[in-house]
């Protein structure tokens, strides 16, 4: 709609609600691939045996974190009435999966691809090592169990994101010259390996936020416990194990 002459007696905000400005439309991903796969696309523009190279590399990986999903677990985490701590996260390694899933059509690939495998299944490694519960309320009814141990319970389910944990480890900055160094004095795949790690520290960011921490069974001994004098207490010194595949 054109300005009128009133509109100058308007304030600047009053004239933009008058004469709103279409937002611009969001920029997709092509068919085929997802948002992590499209900014490799991005970064290099004008080559496409690289992107074809990143792209396969950033799959094997993410066929290599789903095999670790499936099989991963939270054990031993503490539990005290109705809140858990600490815990370990137990899975694969991810080097060797990702290696059998992108094994390289030639020598100089299945070094590049070694080099990457085995930095972030390290790094995943170290990133996982860190995770920790941090005194969450998980069982609410661990607070009164009528019994003298309580049954096992799954926990209250809960972002990934919501644990201790330190995600800067997954970054191009901490990944990037341990692959280079791998690779040195060879420079010539540093776009391939910045573009393919960027991906996937992209893909872990959204992975932390979307993942949720389920199926986390608690259970444990109620010392209080002695009817009819005392006919339920709260659970003291118990544990919480989660079963494979609890990362949903």
């Amino acid at each position: 709609m054109p300005f009128s002459i009133d509109d100058f007696s308007l304030p600047p905000s009053a004239r933009q609600r008058r004469n709103p400005v279409a937002p611009a439309a969001p920029v997709k991903a092509p068919a085929g691939l997802d948002a992590a796969e499209f900014q490799i696309k991005v970064l290099m523009p004008n080559d496409i045996e690289g992107q074809t190279l990143a792209i396969n590399i950033f799959r094997a990986i993410k066929q290599a974190h789903r095999a670790w999903q499936s099989t991963a677990t939270l054990i031993g985490v503490t539990v005290t009435s109705v809140t858990a701590s600490g815990g370990t996260i137990v899975g694969p390694p991810l080097t060797p999966l990702i290696i059998a899933a992108l094994p390289g059509k030639n020598a100089s690939e299945q070094k590049l691809v070694k080099a990457v495998a085995t930095v972030v299944g390290n790094t995943w490694f170290l990133f996982t090592s860190t995770v920790r519960v941090p005194g969450l309320p998980w069982y609410p009814a661990f607070a009164a169990v009528p019994s003298p141990v309580a049954p096992p319970m799954p926990n209250v389910p809960t972002p990934f994101a919501a644990l201790t944990q330190v995600p800067g480890l997954i970054s191009v900055g901490v990944m990037k010259p341990q692959v280079m160094a791998q690779l040195a004095p060879d420079k010539s795949a540093e776009k391939v390996v910045d573009a393919a790690l960027r991906a996937f520290e992209q893909f872990i960011l959204l992975w932390r936020t979307i993942t949720l921490v389920t199926n986390v069974l608690g259970t444990g001994p109620v010392p209080s416990f002695a009817p009819p004098f005392v006919p339920m207490g709260p659970v003291v010194g118990g544990v919480g194990n989660m079963t494979p595949g609890g990362f949903a």
